[in-house]
């Protein structure tokens, strides 16, 4: 009886040994089972981040090859804005080529002309003179007048005259010192007319005669004074023309000078008396200024010519 209990309780062990053994090794491999299970679905992840990064590599290359054929068309499109520029371009500079000679070939006929004509003041200047023909005198102002209003070619100093023979001959030419109805006074400072100017006698008269003119267009009674001085220091002869005339407005006074303009549509003229003296006294080194500070009544030109 006892023996057969020993021998129960041994199978007993031994079976309880077999089943803990079995039961470690079951838990390991389920251990191990979870560990593969891990691993498996990390390896999940991370194929399932590369599919995601691919993809979106994937997008990010279509965009790219989209705008790759935008550049493609855009650049196509400059390319063929360039060629019709450049077309263009050659059409404006053979154009610009045609004009550039046809401009030259009329500043020659131009210049020319301005030469002949020139030409012809000089015989029909010598005629009038000749002849005394105020008349044609006249014209041949007129005629000087219209190169004159806008000249920019600066006027050969050649004459070396009194500085009074500027203002003899211009108060010769306007007639101001017989004009029944107006007072003219000739005030020649000693000095001045003692003293020498190199000048263009005939341009000079122009400008000072075109004074003189202005100042008895716009007086109908009272006087035109001319007056003639020298500045040493700066040496300038002045011829100033002051008359009892309208006046000029505040408003105007920086208009008188322009071409063509007429303060008193009343009056004869193409207004451009003011515009060819100041013109011919600044090609000839001087100036001709309107002397806002005159009281007046009337208005105050002043001519100033190098010495």
């Amino acid at each position: 009886m006892l023996y057969a209990f020993l021998i129960a309780l041994a199978v007993a062990v031994v079976l309880g040994i077999a089943y803990y053994f079995e039961l470690k090794s079951s838990k390991k491999q389920a251990t191990e089972q979870e560990q593969l299970l891990k691993d498996y679905q990390q390896r999940v992840d991370e194929q399932q981040k590369l599919l995601d990064d691919y993809r979106a590599l994937e997008k990010n290359f279509d965009s790219v090859g989209e705008g790759y054929e935008q550049a493609l068309l855009a650049f196509d499109k400059m390319e063929e804005e360039q060629k019709k520029s450049k077309q263009v371009n050659e059409a404006l500079e053979k154009r610009c080529n045609a004009l550039q000679e046809q401009c030259t070939r009329l500043e020659q006929h131009a210049q020319k002309s301005s030469e002949v004509i020139d030409q012809a003041l000089v015989g029909m200047r010598e005629i009038a003179k000749q002849t005394s023909n105020a008349k044609l005198s006249a014209l041949i102002g007129k005629i000087s007048d219209m190169d004159d209003v806008e000249g920019q070619k600066a006027i050969s100093r050649t004459d070396n005259i009194l500085v009074s023979q500027v203002a003899d001959e211009a108060i010769a030419a306007s007639g101001v010192d017989n004009i029944s109805y107006l007072k003219f006074e000739k005030e020649v400072d000693p000095v001045a007319a003692a003293t020498m100017l190199s000048t263009n006698l005939v341009k000079a008269v122009r400008a000072l005669t075109h004074l003189l003119e202005n100042a008895l267009k716009f007086t109908t009674e009272g006087s035109v004074t001319l007056k003639v001085a020298v500045d040493m220091e700066k040496m300038q002869a002045i011829y100033t023309v002051e008359d009892t005339g309208t006046g000029i407005e505040p408003a105007e006074q920086e208009h008188v000078f322009e071409p063509y303009v007429k303060l008193n549509q009343f009056f004869d003229g193409q207004g451009i008396g003011l515009a060819v003296a100041r013109s011919i006294a600044r090609r000839l080194d001087g100036d001709v200024v309107l002397d806002t500070t005159y009281a007046g009544p009337g208005s105050r030109f002043v001519l100033t010519l190098p010495i």
